[in-house]
């Protein structure tokens, strides 16, 4: 009852050599088979492209959504933690009644003795 109970070994073939053939031959040779024309030696290599900006660019209009959004989400947030707090005092308070009303039934049920 207590024994592992390991699942049965995988019985698919193990991977052999990938599908896909090496090229052989000339290693500048096209890959597509075309009559390409030999690339010049002496050209200069192209000049780097610039980095696309990858900064978010904010328009006026979206930057109010945004703002909008962010009051929202604080509002809400806040919202609920406000009344979570209501509820812990609510029932704090109400666990102090419960214990002021026993202490004093339990003192006045002493005193009758």
């Amino acid at each position: 009852m207590f024994t592992p109970k390991y699942p049965t070994p995988d019985t698919a073939p193990p991977p052999t050599t990938s599908l896909i053939p090496l090229p052989t031959g000339d290693a500048h040779a096209p890959a597509c088979g075309c009559q390409h024309s030999p690339a010049i030696p002496s050209a200069p290599a192209p000049a780097p492209v610039p980095a696309a900006r990858s900064s978010v660019q904010l328009t006026p209009g979206s930057l109010v959504v945004a703002v909008a959004g962010g009051t929202a989400v604080v509002l809400v947030v806040g919202a609920v933690l406000v009344s979570m707090l209501l509820a812990v005092a609510i029932a704090g308070v109400s666990v102090a009644i419960c214990a002021v009303v026993l202490r004093s039934l339990v003192n006045h049920a002493d005193k009758g003795r």
